[in-house]
């Protein structure tokens, strides 16, 4: 016989999926809830949990629990994929906004990111709109060395085509790293954030054919719009 916290995890999964409750939805008090199925707190507080580590819900203490949209985007990890390969993958109407282009001297985090000495970079600022949505905050810096010209109408449709097909470059592989991250102030100011506090950062380094490299970025993520999926295929030792 199933748990009665497992009996109310399903049910409220039941009631999500068929979009009876549905995405952004604040769920019933705890206090609201224990008078629903007649049950303690602590079997409550345990469907609640479930909920939130299968990504159902996101609690936000002092306000309550809030329905999260489960039909995510997969986003590929292990893969170099363009915001225009995944839109068209997607089939969601989008729409890349430009927010900065710029040719300047180089923090010192991103010198240091880079493995610059004195040469000047280009800063893209760039924000994903999917379905209506700010929900991408994608940050580039590339080498102006190899890369020598930029403009609005190049960085609004794709980098990436521009150097594979005009610049004949052979964009070869990234090293990634995923961390999850307290929203700064500029994501509060470019992304559409609604009650969320923390982003998803992959962080890439992007290598040529030859192993130089040439690209880092910050692609900042809010969090309840994308699952990161990856291959793996487990290696027997001999």
């Amino acid at each position: 016989m199933k748990s009665k916290y497992m009996m109310i995890y399903n049910d409220l999964v039941s009631q999500i999926e068929k979009n009876k409750l549905k995405p952004n939805d604040k769920l019933l008090s705890e206090n609201e809830f224990i008078k629903k199925y007649e049950v303690s707190r602590e079997t409550i507080r345990k469907a609640l949990n479930l909920l939130a580590q299968n990504g159902f819900i996101q609690k936000i203490r002092g306000k309550g629990s809030f329905v999260l949209d489960i039909n995510k985007f997969d986003f590929p990890v292990s893969g170099l994929v363009t915001f225009k390969e995944l839109s068209k993958k997607l089939n969601k109407n989008s729409i890349t906004i430009l927010d900065k282009l710029e040719l300047k001297e180089p923090e010192a985090y991103i010198k240091k990111e880079l493995n610059l000495e004195n040469q000047k970079i280009w800063e893209v600022i760039r924000v994903r709109n999917i379905d209506g949505e700010n929900i991408i905050l994608d940050k580039d810096y590339l080498d102006s060395t190899v890369v020598e010209y930029l403009d609005e109408k190049i960085c609004k449709d794709s980098i990436y085509n521009y150097l594979e097909d005009q610049k004949k470059l052979d964009i070869s592989f990234a090293k990634k790293e995923i961390t999850v991250e307290g929203a700064t102030k500029e994501d509060y100011k470019l992304l559409d954030m609604k009650n969320f506090d923390m982003v998803v950062v992959v962080k890439s380094h992007v290598y040529l054919n030859d192993a130089s490299l040439f690209q880092y970025t910050e692609s900042r993520h809010r969090p309840d719009k994308f699952r990161f999926i990856d291959f793996a295929r487990r290696n027997k030792n001999s």
